[in-house]
């Protein structure tokens, strides 16, 4: 059984392994508001941020505001998201969080988790990263990749995406939550892929109870590794 003290200094090393690999690892979706990245995270669910950034450019443009998204024509708005997947749900989701926005905080995106996750559409998930890249606010985004992740790691066995968040969170300072969850999400989308790893390629093979999982194979692994936003 491995110690909490061992368990700590093990997912702290690995931590930083992982972001000398990827020192640029950044939120890969483009906004330039806290309401176009909560639009943008919104969109994200059940596709990639690359589809969710060819789609908000021409969206945005239109609907750039809180205002303007809670009046927009539905069928414009389903028309210019409908590459995302799942438009009518998701258009129903942006036109009543808008007029949230509009009616309850002045058009303005909140900067409490409380408030966030009030607003239709959105969960702890999406609140945690509009706090972290709009407003600084650290805090442990849990995606499928994350829980994917850390679970594979051996840091918790945890599913619950909010007992996951919590038993990360205590493994490591609040000043480094953020760029952990980007280190770990890029890890997850490049490296460390759901059904065929690439252990053989993995700067932290050596930490990892989950080694053999994927390809030990260093050119087989290496060949793996994909960018996706590519």
């Amino acid at each position: 059984m491995e110690s909490r003290l061992a368990l700590v200094r093990r997912a702290r090393r690995m931590n930083r392994m992982l972001h000398e690999t990827y020192p640029d690892a950044h939120c890969e979706l483009d906004f330039r508001t806290p309401f176009e990245l909560l639009v943008a995270t919104v969109l994200s669910a059940q596709t990639t941020d690359v589809r969710v950034n060819q789609v908000t450019p021409a969206l945005f443009e239109e609907f750039g505001d809180a205002a303007a998204m809670a009046d927009a024509d539905r069928d414009r708005l389903e028309e210019l998201i409908r590459p995302t997947g799942f438009f009518r749900a998701k258009a129903e989701s942006l036109q009543k969080l808008a007029r949230v926005l509009v009616d309850d905080f002045g058009g303005e995106v909140p900067r409490r988790l409380v408030d966030l996750v009030k607003l239709p559409g959105v969960g702890r998930k999406t609140a945690n990263v509009v706090l972290a890249e709009a407003h600084g606010v650290p805090g442990i985004t849990v995606d499928t990749h994350f829980g994917r992740l850390v679970r594979r790691f051996g840091w918790t066995a945890e599913t619950d995406p909010v007992k996951v968040e919590h038993a990360v969170g205590d493994l490591f300072e609040k000043k480094d939550w953020n760029q952990l969850c980007h280190t770990l999400i890029w890890h997850g989308r490049r490296r460390c892929h759901s059904r065929r790893p690439a252990c053989g390629a993995c700067p932290i093979a050596a930490q990892c109870p989950a080694f053999g999982e994927g390809e030990t194979d260093p050119v087989k692994a290496a060949k793996l590794i994909r960018d996706p936003r590519r």
